[in-house]
């Protein structure tokens, strides 16, 4: 059983309404999900945001999904949503973040996420994140900058499929299984002065000094589905870059 954390902020005009209801259909449709739990925390999101998860939330307990919908009154920022979410995990409960833009087209990919992470746990580099990868991201064995990486096979029983994870400095916050391990080092999500940004770096940083390695699981289908050049986008982008002396100063 997993916990599963969408952290949503939609701003009036944006279009992101309809990114976040095809992110939690992508959800229904590759996910078992009444064996797993969803919450989901908005950060004061416009109006049509609000109106749509109060819909799906709705259809969702009717269908006996356990989930929860927690609404803040101002944009607390992102890792202070997901925090919120993580107060409700349980002992030994991998916790899923996943951002509100994006689709999974491959069933069951939580239960080879966990899988992964277990194998992983009996190995000298225990998985403190894994991660699904996006077409859109530079990791690559051959590259010999900061964005090499290293093809992992897990450990396998004779009769067991074959699993192999990425081993990488970072895993983008797209999706990230943590290990409860991890969490019980260090809690959740560092915040720093801003809304957004970097959350995610930090979260891999925090991961290796707990002892802990990095990884994606490459082989599932995911979409980045925000085709950028939005005010939101920009705002992003330049909030991010205004933030970057300080994630710097940190790491």
């Amino acid at each position: 059983m997993a916990l599963i954390i969408m952290a949503v902020h939609d701003l009036e005009g944006s279009g992101r309404t309809e990114y976040t209801r095809r992110t939690l259909q992508g959800l229904l449709d590759t996910v078992e999900i009444k064996k797993h739990r969803l919450v989901v925390v908005d950060n004061d999101s416009c109006q049509e945001t609000k109106a749509t998860l109060n819909r799906i939330f709705d259809s969702m307990i009717r269908a006996g999904i356990s989930c929860s919908l927690i609404i803040n009154k101002e944009n607390r920022g992102t890792a202070k949503a997901i925090n919120q979410g993580l107060q409700q995990r349980k002992d030994g409960e991998y916790c899923i973040k996943i951002d509100n833009d994006v689709v999974i087209h491959e069933y069951g990919w939580i239960e080879q996420m966990q899988e992964a992470m277990q194998r992983m746990d009996a190995t000298d580099e225990p998985a403190g994140i894994v991660g699904l990868k996006r077409k859109d991201l530079d990791e690559r064995p051959d590259r010999t900058d900061w964005a090499h990486s290293e093809l992992i096979m897990t450990p396998s029983q004779k009769g067991e499929r074959w699993v192999v994870l990425e081993k990488v400095a970072h895993v983008m916050g797209t999706c990230q299984m943590i290990n409860p391990k991890l969490l019980d080092v260090i809690g959740g999500y560092y915040q720093m002065e801003g809304k957004y940004g970097f959350d995610d770096s930090l979260l891999s940083v925090r991961s290796n000094c707990a002892g802990f390695q990095n990884y994606f699981l490459p082989h599932i289908d995911i979409d980045h589905i925000d085709v950028g050049g939005t005010d939101y986008q920009k705002w992003k982008e330049k909030h991010s870059g205004e933030m970057m002396q300080q994630y710097l100063q940190i790491r």
